[in-house]
């Protein structure tokens, strides 16, 4: 079809249609032909040693749609010039590198003469910007980074390209190398500079750019992080100096990967990657991007660079087009074909758009129909130049004007039905004067805007026209089209585009980037299946859960650490335990990197890592030794245990070895006398014993009958019997063919299967190892980690295989009746590959279990199966006295399958063996019985309350021939637990003739006391039928789910006495009734309502809560139930339903909600990491994206690692359960060490994925802390125990800035406007708090030192070295002097003598103390002294938990685990007002009391001394505690400490300050509360009138304590709490 202009000018329809309508047929126009012009066409000429292409230029205009085709032929001489620049590394871990390179110029110049007769060489260098945190700015490595090395810099161009490799050699001999701090590195400036500047590129020749590099790259928006604070974007341009130095490397950004593809594309240069195996997948991914480049692995020292470098330049020519720079809207497509030789003729097809956008493409600016483009093969520089136009024909009413139409008010003309308005008059029907329009402003300003049109534009007539349409939008152009997320430095990732601010994501993508696939593909694990199927897929990654051992990007397990174990140390224990073997050598068995003790029993599987059971070629025995290989183990100390008692065979006689020898050499010259002489030889064989004549092999039956309904398993155990001397070893081959009783005429014998068609292929073979019962668990730890290592193994193997894909569905069994080898293991898998690979799949697998491995996994010869769909061949072995043993033959049971069917096993030869095989042939008929009856459950899942008491699950059977039947149910545990939740039933359910359905009843528990608020989990348990008899079958739901809620479900609406109408008196359905929803999981609700009888179905509206109704989704079901699915965990939704018939839908019912369960959470947010030193840092994290829940704690766990990321040490996790806390600080790591941190969140349903990051602090700049350290923020020691219960800390509320300064880094009060601030955390509370009160000259705070005598030391470190022993360590307090050393004080926590440890030098901050009596609380107190005196102590309690000998309390059980632990002190101190002499002070129960709870003791003294100190005893341990105190003085400040009392002694203490201030005469006070060590800082503002009348006396307290929370983890939100307490 054509696309047609009216050109009339009044004309109220579509101006732009179709040709050929009715109301057209007059008015069309008709566009003028297209032209076709070839402007220049120079035939190829040979001589010329160049890339040529013909035409070189060539003109077209055509129609929207309209296609044309152009001849086009290339020609490219084999050795035609090129240009060759290095582009090299120069970072200080090149420097072999850059040896081997020097040593090689000769050898590179002589391959780039064999490459080309015409070339040109440069090189040039590059390492990084010459900023922090990539480069060591202080002034002595910035002359000399590494010893012998020049200064740092980004890219300096060394060598032009020449011809003159003399020269060339000469110079790069004189380079040295460079470096920096970061391991990323800045190529991609020294790429971009490269391809923009003058280096010589000449303008016919190849050039190709090598890139020689071992790190990965620095890319757009990494120069512009908080480190180094580069924000300007690369400008593209060349900014070399006189000496070649790169000059903008600190003034703008890297260039992004975008743009380094095409301005090398422009340029012409091809990019050659040498690169060595540890950042090869970074490149790989890179060589994605660009239209051709080459990729290779460099050997460490680049000793295979010129090899490499042949290698790369036999690239592929491909052909691409690209667009000339100054016209971006050609609308033209280019199609041709590809291109793999250096000459040759091939066609290119340019077709014009007839759409640009949503628009049809002559709505675009003539500028922008018409463009040139450069089609040529990627190592061209020549190319075949287009230049492309759009016909679109201007219609006769353009021109001829209306002048002054009344359509345009009279203020302008009209020119094809639109009006051009005249000056002064705007709007399109020139209604607007420009004068009135500047008092509209008010229309144009948008909420929070101070200016009209966010002052990108002109208000006219109260609509915002913005003065820059391509770079700003929007009503009030507010919006930047540039202004749209980012992810990797891409604008909506390049996967959609940006409107109005946010970005609209291409098909195919999601996210607020763009940045997450809809497919999920990058999941796909090598079996084929999502993450393993145990993991989730997110934003096209796995998010895996945590089962201990490492796992691969799709959640599989990487074996790679725990392969060959038993192989590798088999010949250390032979050595060891027998001196056999091949290390028997004393000299070799003393290498081995452990000892064997020997043991008369082994412990069980399931207690060791791995069992390994071997035979002894030396003596023919079998033996037995176990691997423990746990997380705290390194390989030096495995743990092996070998089994003093080996196996075996019956009889040892070695003496008879030479007698038998002889004997048979004697033998051997009677055979071959007997050969010669004797005409009857073969005659005499036979007779001969050894060569067992008689001996049969067969089948022990040679028919059976089976009925399907009784089979129990998919595999029939067929015998195989064994006659004669069972002497020696014979193999049978057997093989069995399905429904070979259809003759070829049957339809189903007909019909040939695809050969391609991708089909199950069952695998079974024999492993060497000992079947246990662990492996019979699908779940258990030896099975999972024995079903990997086999995957792994089979799909090395089976790769062969062309389109096999992974194997899958792996388990373990046992074959009882298999001979000698009947506790060996079985592993059956299913391999997935095409139908004609059958032959090759048996083929590899007799190879391969004929071999005796498949890779690394040790199989027993002589035994496997192979099956198909339609048949199954095998083997199997008689060992030495076996005479029966089972052949496992598949079924092939079909839903297809004949009513009677039969099978036909052969027993096809003995390749090993010298049986004969006697009954061959065994027929299998299966009948197939049709079913009288069908039993299944109504619904895949119901749901109960526990109010209920009881669950009537009821089970349906269908009738399909009357009578009898029965079948088996039996309810399984999930969340829910036997005897807790529900209590468990089994049993068989009879039904009788007629009978259609019949309920099992499930006994629901109530909650116990406490368990509503300990567990939130959804408790569900199954219920399975099974083995239905008397010629039933199960039906569509064999197994349904029960879920069992804490509160009643809505009980059904009834009608009672009257008849519920359906539908309005017009026939329109009316809205049902009685819709409850139910949140069965964190993505499934189920609705379910009342029928409306007369519907044809129903249809469910449901959207999230809070956002338009607009927006629901609706599901069409048939039934008065629904399931949604795929929804948000911990979402409220809203549903509304309603039914339809007929007429259309009816009324919708009322609003639904209901809220999905809770899910795991998401991944936290991005680490970071705080430097405080060399091996101190801190660690922070946000929340998870996804919360799907309530967060409870996090996890920190952090690994030693080497270069190949491999783990070297222990790993240590640290437990935070406050949420609120999301930051660790970790010191004494090990210096210059890289750790890998993974931190997870937790809520009630589990455990999230790890968040992970490597880092180096060595490698990273060191800065102050720039937040305080504050009670109860975890801090950890990590050179403490192996897990976070082995080291605990104290700590004041300000950590001392490394640095050395003794100013604190953070101020302990700051004066804000007249008021004191200060901010601390509630000891074991969620969220900040911030509390100020009015200053008065009377307040008084926390009292100081004399000036010169030490703070009290800031913290308070316990380190476990033993059951008895601890390390503690301090760190240095604030002092105006310098501290001359320190005093260790400790004694029972209960009483004893006090010891003293005296600390002379101040350079140590730590002491180790030992002979302490395990179980037992000590008090520690650390103080300093300094030339004015001793400083204020420091108070700790600390308990060394340890399992100690029944016989000797005191003393540890030697071996023992041993742990700490600590007493924490009261909750928060709350005081309240009741008079001006008396109040009340209430706490919270310690969280870690140490002990049962006998009591408290609070004291109470004046602050500046004075008075006696008073003591009360409060008994009782209740969760919160209070305690009156009268008789105290106005204006006075009191110090209050509370102390727990338990069965082990006196815990810490919680201190507070108040001081009551007496105003009017003591008609009102103030209560003003202050803060002290191990407390909390509370300033609050309490005020009390007195008023007496009378009798009666009123106090009235009022406390407003004002409260900033973070919610969400972003906003914060403000409340005020009011308490009053009123007394009479």
């Amino acid at each position: 079809m054509t696309c047609v202009f009216v050109c009339i000018q009044v004309y109220d329809g579509p101006r732009c249609d179709l040709k050929g309508h009715d109301n057209l047929s007059t008015l069309y126009l008709h566009l003028p032909p297209s032209l076709h012009l070839t402007l220049q066409k120079q035939r190829i000429d040979k001589t010329i040693i160049r890339s040529q292409v013909s035409p070189q230029k060539v003109t077209m205009s055509l129609l929207p749609g309209e296609e044309r085709v152009i001849d086009m032929e290339v020609y490219e001489p084999v050795k035609g010039p090129l240009d060759l620049y290095i582009l090299m590394d120069f970072s200080n871990s090149m420097q072999d590198d850059l040896d081997n390179l020097k040593k090689m110029g000769t050898q590179l110049a002589e391959l780039i003469k064999d490459l080309s007769d015409d070339f040109t060489i440069g090189f040039g260098k590059f390492v990084d910007k010459v900023v922090e945190p990539q480069t060591d700015m202080r002034p002595s490595k910035l002359a000399k980074p590494w010893p012998n090395s020049d200064p740092p810099f980004s890219f300096q161009h060394v060598i032009t390209l020449t011809s003159d490799e003399r020269t060339f050699t000469e110079k790069l001999t004189k380079e040295r190398i460079s470096g920096n701090l970061d391991a990323p590195e800045g190529g991609f400036d020294a790429i971009l500079q490269t391809a923009v500047c003058g280096i010589g590129w000449r303008n016919d020749s190849t050039h190709l750019l090598v890139f020689s590099t071992e790190s990965a790259f620095h890319y757009e928006a990494d120069g512009a992080n908080v480190l180094s604070g580069i924000l300007p974007r690369n400008d593209e341009q060349c900014h070399l100096d006189t000496q070649g130095k790169y000059t903008m490397d600190t003034k703008q950004d890297y260039p992004s990967v975008p743009t380094l593809v095409r301005l090398l594309g422009n340029h012409n240069i091809i990019p050659i990657f040498a690169v060595t195996k540890y950042s090869y997948s970074y490149y790989e991914k890179l060589q994605e991007y660009f239209p051709i480049a080459e990729l290779g692995i460099l050997q460490e020292d680049s000793t295979n660079f010129i090899a490499l470098l042949r290698s790369a330049f036999a690239v592929r020519m491909a052909l691409f087009e690209r667009s000339h720079p100054a016209h971006t809207h050609p609308h033209t497509r280019i199609q041709q074909n590809p291109l793999c030789v250096f000459q040759g003729r091939f066609k290119v097809r340019v077709k014009a758009n007839e759409k640009a956008g949503e628009g049809h493409v002559c709505e675009l600016k003539k500028s922008d129909r018409n463009g040139e483009i450069s089609v040529k093969p990627t190592t061209f520089s020549a190319d075949l130049k287009i230049n492309a136009e759009v016909l679109c024909q201007t219609c006769k009413c353009e021109q001829e004007r209306m002048k002054n139409a009344p359509k345009c008010s009279g203020n302008g003309d009209l020119v094809c039905g639109t009006c051009q308005c005249a000056p002064g008059w705007m709007g399109p029907f020139c209604n607007c004067s420009a004068k009135l329009s500047s008092n509209t402003e008010s229309t144009c300003l948008g909420p929070n805007m101070a200016k009209p049109c966010s002052d990108r534009g002109q208000c006219l007539c109260g609509t915002c026209v913005c003065d820059q349409p391509d770079q700003y939008e929007g009503p009030y152009c507010q919006f930047h089209k540039l202004q749209c997320p980012r992810h990797r430095g891409f604008l909506c990732y390049d996967h959609g585009s940006c409107s109005m601010g946010q970005c609209v994501c291409a098909h195919g993508w999601k996210g607020q980037a763009c940045e997450c696939p809809l497919s999920n593909q990058t999941c796909l694990d090598t079996k084929g299946g999502l993450c393993n199927n145990i993991g989730e897929c997110e934003c096209g990654r796995c998010k895996c859960p945590d089962k201990g051992l490492p796992m691969t990007s799709t959640c599989e397990r990487n074996v790679q650490a725990q392969r060959g174990m038993c192989d590798g140390m088999r010949s250390c224990v032979q050595c060891q335990a027998w001196k056999t073997g091949e290390k028997k050598a004393k000299d070799k068995c003393d290498t081995c990197p452990f000892k064997v003790i020997m043991v008369d029993k082994l412990k069980e599987n399931e207690d060791v890592f791995e069992t390994c059971v071997y035979r002894d070629e030396d003596d023919d025995c079998t033996y037995q030794f176990t691997v423990d290989y746990s997380d705290k183990q390194t390989e030096k100390n495995l743990e092996v245990q070998g089994l003093k008692k080996k196996e075996c065979p019956p009889g040892s006689f070695l003496w008879l070895i030479p007698l038998i020898m002889f004997l048979m050499l004697l033998l051997g010259l009677l055979l071959l006398c007997c050969w010669k002489y004797c005409a009857c030889c073969k005659a005499f064989l036979a007779l001969l014993p050894c060569c067992g004549k008689g001996r049969m092999v067969g089948f022990k039956e040679d028919q059976y009958m089976l009925r399907q309904s009784l089979l129990t398993s998919d595999h029939l155990d067929t015998p195989l019997v064994r006659t004669g001397p069972p002497k020696s070893t014979d193999v049978v081959r057997w093989k069995i063919t399905d429904n070979v009783h259809r003759p070829p005429s049957h339809p189903l014998a007909q019909v040939q299967p695809d050969p391609k068609q991708i089909i199950p292929f069952p695998l079974s073979l024999r492993l060497v190892r000992l079947f246990s019962d662990n492996l019979s668990r699908q779940d258990s730890r030896d099975s999972e980690l024995l079903r990997r290592e086999v995957n792994d193994n089979l799909n090395e193997v089976y790769k062969q295989i062309p389109y096999a894909k992974a194997v899958e569905d792996t388990t373990f069994r046992l074959q009882r009746n298999a001979g000698k080898r009947k506790d060996h293991t079985i592993v059956d898998t299913v391999l997935h590959a095409p139908r004609s690979s059958y032959p090759d799949i048996v083929q590899l697998t007799e190879k391969n279990v004929q071999s005796g491995n498949f890779q690394d996994v040790k199989v027993m010869p002589n035994y496997y199966t192979v099956a198909t769909d339609r048949g199954a061949t095998g083997a199997v072995e008689f060992q030495e006295g076996v005479e029966m043993v089972d052949v496992r033959v598949p079924l092939f049971i079909k839903d297809e399958d004949d009513d009677e069917k039969r099978l036909l096993l052969k027993a096809v030869d003995v390749p090993l063996g010298i049986a004969e095989i006697g009954k061959r042939f065994v027929n299998i008929t299966i009948i197939k019985e049709h079913a009288k009856s069908v039993l299944t459950f109504l619904q895949p899942a119901y749901t109960y309350s526990r109010q209920d008491k009881v669950a009537n699950i009821p089970i349906s059977r269908e009738i399909i021939e009357d009578g009898n039947t029965q079948v088996t149910y039996r309810t399984r545990d999930l969340t829910a637990k036997d005897k807790k939740d529900y209590v468990a039933v089994d049993g068989v359910l009879p039904y009788g003739p007629g009978e259609t359905q019949k309920n099992v009843p499930v006994s629901l528990l109530e909650l116990g006391k406490g368990d509503s608020l300990l567990d939130t989990q959804v408790k569900q348990f199954v219920m399975d039928l099974s083995n239905p008899k008397q010629g039933a079958k199960l039906g569509r739901y064999p197994r349904t789910t029960v879920t069992i809620t804490d509160q009643p479900e809505v009980a059904q609406m009834q009608s009672k006495g009257f008849s519920h109408p359906v539908a309005s008196p017009g026939g329109r359905l009316l809205s049902p009734t009685n819709v409850k929803a139910t949140a069965t999981g964190p993505r499934n609700i189920r609705l379910n309502w009342d029928s409306l009888g007369n519907s044809l179905g129903y249809k469910v509206k449901y959207w999230i809560y809070g956002d338009p109704e607009a927006d629901a989704q609706v599901m069409d079901v048939k039934t008065t139930q629904a399931e949604l699915t795929k929804l948000y965990p911990y979402c409220d939704y809203e549903m509304k339903v309603c039914g339809y018939n007929a007429l259309g839908d009816g009324n919708y019912s009322e609003m639904v909600p209901c809220q999905t369960l809770e899910d795991v959470p998401s991944e936290p947010g991005r680490l970071a990491f705080n430097v405080i030193s060399p091996t101190v840092t801190q660690v922070s994290w946000a929340e998870p994206a996804e919360p799907n829940g309530v967060i409870t704690a996090y996890e920190v766990i952090y690994t030693p690692i080497n270069e190949d990321n491999k783990q070297m040490g222990v790993s240590k996790k640290v437990k935070i359960d406050n949420p609120k806390k999301r930051m660790l600080l970790i010191e004494n790591l090990q210096s210059a060490q890289t750790y890998f941190y993974q931190v997870r969140a937790k809520n009630s349903v589990g455990w999230g994925p790890f968040k992970d990051a490597t880092i180096n602090l060595a490698s990273q700049p060191t800065r102050p802390m720039s937040i305080p350290i504050i009670p109860d923020i975890p801090i950890v020691d990590a050179e403490a125990g192996e897990d976070y219960d082995s080291y605990l800390m104290y700590s004041s509320e300000v950590l001392k800035s490394p640095t050395g300064s003794k100013r604190p880094s953070v101020s302990d009060e700051e004066q804000v406007n007249g008021r004191w601030e200060q901010n601390f955390l509630f000891p074991g509370g969620g969220g900040s708090m911030s509390r100020s009160a009015n200053m008065s000259s009377s307040s008084y705070g926390q009292s100081r030192p004399s000036p010169g005598v030490p703070d009290t030391p800031t913290r308070l470190v316990f380190s476990a070295l033993g059951p008895t022993a601890l390390k503690v360590s301090w760190q240095e307090p604030h002092c105006e002097r310098d501290v001359l050393g320190y005093c260790v004080l400790y004694q029972l926590l209960n009483g004893g003598d006090v010891k003293r440890i005296n600390v002379s030098s101040p350079a140590e901050n730590s002491v180790v103390v030992q002979d302490l009596l395990p179980n037992h609380s000590y008090l520690f107190k650390v103080k300093a002294q300094s030339q004015e005196g001793w400083g204020p102590e420091r108070e700790g309690v600390i308990t060394i938990e340890s399992a100690v000998d029944p016989n000797s309390p005191l003393s540890p059980m030697p071996g023992s685990p041993f742990t700490l632990s600590t007493p924490s002190a009261p909750g928060p101190l709350v005081f309240t007002a009741l008079s001006p002499e008396a109040l009340q002070l209430s706490w919270d129960k310690p969280r870690k009391p140490n002990g049962d709870i006998l009591g408290y003791v609070v004291t109470c003294e004046q602050l500046h001394g004075g008075g006696d100190m008073r003591t009360f005893q409060v008994s009782g341990d209740s969760a919160e505690t209070s305690l009156t105190v009268p008789n105290l003085r106005e204006n006075m400040p009191y110090k209050f400490k509370v102390q727990a009392k338990t069965t082990q002694g006196f815990g810490p203490e919680r201190e507070g300050i108040i001081t009551i201030e007496s105003q009017e005469g003591g008609k009102s006070f103030s209560f003003l509360y202050t803060h002290t060590r191990d407390g909390m800082m509370m300033t609050g503002m309490t005020t009390q009138h007195i008023e007496t009348g009378g009798m009666v006396t009123r106090h009235v307290t009022k406390e407003v304590v004002q409260r900033s929370m973070q919610m969400a983890g972003t906003s914060s939100v403000t409340k005020k709490v009011e308490r009053s307490f009123y007394e009479t």
